[in-house]
């Protein structure tokens, strides 16, 4: 049976739906962050001044994947850049294709914005999604630095 499947923008009133999904990815890479911090980003989602976008791929009606983005400026080119930061499929969802369809829609997202490009990480022990991204992206071989502050 063929599932109906639709990406759009997360809703305001959306959070009881979003949050087990957040909970979801933080889950997978083995970690957290405070309530406060997920509620500031839930507020950032919905304010039209902020860079940072959420959208859901809906399963018959029901919010089973998460992709969030930011755009922003870059040194390297006039146009903004788009970064994908979280992306999630709820573990019922696997195999139905939304993972490519929430990348396709950011893409869509970037594009109409005006974007130069969409970039995201992973980690390098995350094989099952390498597989899609492999098809979606190409790698570049760039490794992350980083120092928590």
């Amino acid at each position: 049976m063929k599932k109906d499947v639709v990406v759009k923008p997360v809703g305001a009133d959306e959070r009881a739906a979003w949050e087990p999904l957040w909970n979801g990815y933080l889950a997978f890479y083995k970690t957290s962050v405070p309530p406060a911090t997920s509620d500031v980003t839930w507020s950032r989602f919905h304010d039209p001044a902020e860079p940072m976008r959420l959208l859901g791929a809906y399963v018959d009606g029901k919010l089973t994947g998460i992709v969030h983005f930011i755009f922003h400026r870059s040194t390297w080119a006039p146009s903004d850049y788009c970064y994908l930061q979280d992306l999630f499929v709820d573990d019922s969802a696997r195999g139905l294709g939304l993972g490519r369809a929430l990348i396709e829609a950011v893409y869509a997202e970037a594009k109409a914005a005006g974007a130069n490009r969409v970039y995201w990480l992973t980690h390098e022990t995350n094989t099952q999604a390498r597989i899609l991204y492999d098809k979606v992206a190409e790698h570049l071989g760039f490794i992350q630095y980083r120092k928590m502050l």
